[in-house]
């Protein structure tokens, strides 16, 4: 930090299966500081993002927070991505009480009781959408716990997932413990071959999948197995990356896509919230060519409450001032139907899940959950 400028630094894959949710989040950050920045800035301060590329490989992560740290001097760090590379890359900022700010994870790493001073969240966590789409599957699509089995990716992203869904069914079961079938597969690669197998193997056959996993594998999946389950129900968490995963769909074909439920973190992108529109018209302004995205809207969400941080915090910043302005936001109206609210006790702004389903032109549409 400067009399000029406020630096964050995002370590995210820019390279690698992962590499366009690197931009997609990289897109939403500076969306909404080119937005703060033609408006003057934060008390006269530029914001300005820069990046490092871990590939999503966390024996990456630690030299790409080294080099936004020690090298780029960055204030703080904000929407990182990842589950397994935020094991290493919270401790790191941990350890210099450096702000560590809505990472695109919902592990439960980064949501300990009672909360790191320094780490902050935008999105309901992993195991809140896993809850979400268990009950809704149960609830709304008559299905029994048994029904329902879980393909994870084999990492801190997936454990987070599968811990979600199984504490869901103790619950539907009355706390009773139950077996939960289980697949999985290798991060970073779409080998689902062996995960298939087993899903042909197991009796009674399951009629539904909740995908813990990004959206190449989960494509994948669905590509090797919807003529083999054709009334199978396919489920998917936020952290699969929506619009990646819409976009793998179409290119196999519209049958594959229709039907596909994900939860979101974020209103519905092709709604007319208030706060989508002002994300759709600054991104046509600044990022002209650039489609609506839930990642890079996520991204622009959780800049923007950064910012108005920033702005509570004064002209005399730093890291503690501004942690001490967040833990105080309280009912911030930032237009996303809940408000957004931080305390001492919850670093978490948002516990709310939204739900969507592809149709066969490979667009969401909202369903209600509840």
């Amino acid at each position: 930090m400067t009399d000029t400028e406020i630096r964050f630094g995002m370590a995210a894959p820019f390279s690698g299966p992962a590499r366009e949710m690197g931009h997609q989040l990289k897109l939403g950050v500076d969306l909404a500081f080119a937005q703060a920045n033609d408006e003057g800035g934060v008390h006269g301060r530029q914001l300005k993002l820069v990046t490092a590329d871990d590939a999503y490989e966390p024996n990456r992560t630690l030299n790409a927070m080294k080099e936004l740290y020690e090298q780029q001097k960055v204030f703080g760090f904000v929407e990182n991505y990842g589950s397994p590379t935020a094991l290493i890359s919270v401790p790191f900022a941990l350890e210099r009480h450096a702000l560590y700010f809505g990472a695109f994870s919902g592990a439960p790493s980064l949501r300990r009781d009672p909360p790191d001073r320094y780490v902050f969240n935008y999105r309901a966590g992993y195991a809140e959408e896993a809850d979400a789409i268990v009950h809704y599957l149960v609830r709304n699509r008559r299905l029994r716990p048994q029904d329902i089995g879980v393909l994870t990716q084999q990492d801190a992203y997936g454990e987070a997932g599968w811990e979600g869904v199984t504490k869901a069914m103790r619950t539907l079961r009355g706390g009773v413990p139950g077996e939960v079938f289980r697949m999985s597969y290798n991060r970073n690669t779409v080998n689902v071959d062996e995960a298939i197998a087993q899903l042909r193997r197991q009796r009674p056959a399951i009629k539904a999948v909740v995908l813990v996993a990004t959206f190449r594998a989960a494509a994948k999946f669905i590509e090797k197995t919807r003529d083999l389950y054709p009334d199978m129900i396919y489920a998917t968490i936020s952290g699969v990356g929506s619009t990646g995963l819409a976009s793998e769909l179409m290119v196999l074909g519209p049958h594959y896509a229709d039907g596909v439920i994900c939860t979101q973190v974020t209103p519905a992108v092709d709604g007319y919230a208030t706060v989508t529109m002002k994300y759709k018209n600054a991104l046509a302004k600044y990022f002209p060519g650039e489609p609506a995205d839930y990642s890079s809207l996520e991204a622009y969400l959780t800049a923007s409450i950064l910012i108005e941080g920033l702005r509570r915090a004064g002209p005399a910043l730093d890291t503690e001032s501004l942690v001490n302005v967040l833990e105080s936001m309280q009912n911030y109206e930032l237009g996303l139907g809940p408000k957004v609210s931080f305390g001492p006790s919850d670093h978490q702004a948002l516990h709310k899940v939204w739900g969507t389903q592809l149709d066969k032109s490979g667009q969401y549409h909202a369903i209600d959950l509840e």
